[in-house]
């Protein structure tokens, strides 16, 4: 069976499957969020409190698709894989993702290095300088790859589509570009709930 075969074969449900999915993740998210704290929580006192639930939000639901993507990548590694579709349709998902969570991480950090001595950063370079200089800056700055990790890939996928399969160098590119994005999630993502867990914006 070539790689048109594969592609074709489970084109058609792939589109609603992944809708469902991702709708109850962000569904299953919302009611977590809400069930374990009250909305006025959520926004409470602090004035990042909206772009940190923004961010947080698509951080965590970002890790939900990425993992799923993972898996798709490492049977994309084998050959073995039989959900192409979803796997160029999780990419974009992905880049999205992680496109949001950038927009609201870039938002929030306003509030992290206001210039009064109660942000965040003023906080830490007074408490602990090496939260600041070492995790957060790396933190910060690893997040930024997971972008054009992602949309490279799912470029890869939907340019060439089923040509992917059929060559192996492609199929070992797309995986790895998706790993080393994972990668990157996953040390940002602890990073930034370690520093928030410290001192909230």
């Amino acid at each position: 069976m070539n790689g048109n075969e594969h592609l074709d074969e489970r084109r058609e449900a792939s589109t609603a499957s992944l809708a469902l999915v991702v709708g109850i993740l962000i569904g299953s998210a919302l009611a977590f969020v809400l069930a374990t704290a009250p909305f006025s929580a959520l926004l409470g006192a602090g004035q990042g409190a909206v772009p940190a639930m923004f961010h947080g939000l698509a951080a965590f639901l970002y890790l939900f698709v990425g993992t799923i993507g993972l898996y798709l990548a490492w049977r994309l590694w084998t050959g073995r894989i039989r959900a192409f579709a979803d796997l160029q349709l999780l990419a974009t998902v992905s880049a999205t993702f992680s496109l949001l969570a950038i927009v609201f991480g870039n938002w929030l950090y306003i509030y992290y290095r206001a210039k009064d001595s109660g942000s965040p950063r003023s906080w830490f370079m007074a408490n602990m300088p090496v939260v600041h200089k070492i995790f957060f800056e790396f933190k910060e700055f690893i997040a930024l790859f997971t972008l054009p990790l992602t949309v490279a890939a799912a470029f890869i996928l939907w340019y060439y589509g089923a040509q992917v399969l059929d060559r192996k160098w492609m199929r070992y590119t797309v995986a790895v570009i998706l790993a080393l994005s994972f990668f990157y999630l996953v040390v940002a993502f602890g990073l930034g709930a370690a520093v928030t867990k410290l001192k909230p914006a």
